[in-house]
């Protein structure tokens, strides 16, 4: 029989899930990242809002070390200019509006004792929303994305606040795509379709799709130009190059782009 003195059991070594685990969110927004570190606490029977966090106070927006958000380049949130970097994130729940807070200091943690409202980078307002179904763990998400804005949304129990951000690439995008075609014939598939799904000039968007074509006469760049000319409202030839596509497709054995082709052509068929 082993004694209990024969049992060597350091607490360190004894591995447990964490009441509260920690979650590390990265998402491609714009040209970079938005990444949010934050740690998920859970109802577990509780009444969330006005109770277990009480209205009017300052809240870590999570459990344990201050929940973080880094964006990686210079957006607008809710409008307001929010220069590249990490901050910590805080609120201040009400039940019919919320403080949302970009805070400096990081050092904080999870004590808001020592919250202090000159270290605040930012400070606006939103509105909460009631949502259908109870969120159990409390959950961060980036959610609505297009490329130049998202939603970061913030929702425990029957609550959802969404908080708006937004990046002007457009401007930085048409300068890079000058930049690069003086240089280099490779991006003229890339600039065709950043015009085309943007709306820019269609005719620009036909030159560049064409000069892709010479150097990449594939079925997805006829595809493309497919597109391009059904914008420019030519049917007749958004139908050649869209079987011309589909033929390529059909060599490349490509489903997708074979039923992509067939739809095109048939809705150009139906404007004509």
């Amino acid at each position: 029989m082993v004694g209990m003195t024969g049992l060597k059991l350091n607490a360190q070594t004894l591995k447990t899930p964490a009441p509260s685990p920690l979650q590390t969110l990265k998402q491609a927004f714009a040209l970079s990242d938005i990444i949010i570190e934050y740690s998920r606490p859970g109802m577990k029977g509780r009444t969330i809002f006005g109770d277990l966090v009480p209205f009017g106070k300052v809240w870590r927006t999570g459990a344990n070390a201050t929940t973080k958000i880094t964006f990686g380049e210079d957006v607008k949130v809710e409008g307001n200019p929010v220069k590249a970097g990490t901050y910590g994130l805080y609120t201040v729940p009400g039940k019919d509006s919320w403080d949302i807070m970009l805070y400096k200091d990081l050092t904080l943690g999870g004590s808001v004792a020592d919250y202090k409202a000159e270290n605040e980078v930012l400070r606006f307002k939103v509105k909460p929303q009631t949502i259908a179904n109870k969120v159990e763990t409390f959950t961060i998400g980036i959610a609505d994305i297009t490329p130049s804005s998202c939603s970061i949304e913030l929702v425990w129990d029957m609550t959802r606040v969404p908080i708006r951000v937004t990046s002007e690439i457009d401007s930085v995008i048409m300068k890079n795509i000058d930049v690069a075609l003086a240089a280099d014939t490779r991006p003229y598939f890339q600039a065709a379709n950043y015009y085309y799904e943007n709306n820019k000039d269609m005719n620009k968007a036909l030159e560049y799709v064409n000069k892709a074509i010479e150097v990449m006469p594939r079925y997805f760049v006829y595809h493309l130009k497919s597109k391009i000319q059904m914008k420019l409202h030519d049917y007749k030839g958004a139908i050649a190059t869209a079987e011309k596509s589909l033929e390529l497709a059909k060599q490349d054995k490509s489903d997708d782009y074979i039923r992509l082709n067939e739809k095109l052509i048939a809705e150009a068929k139906s404007k004509m």
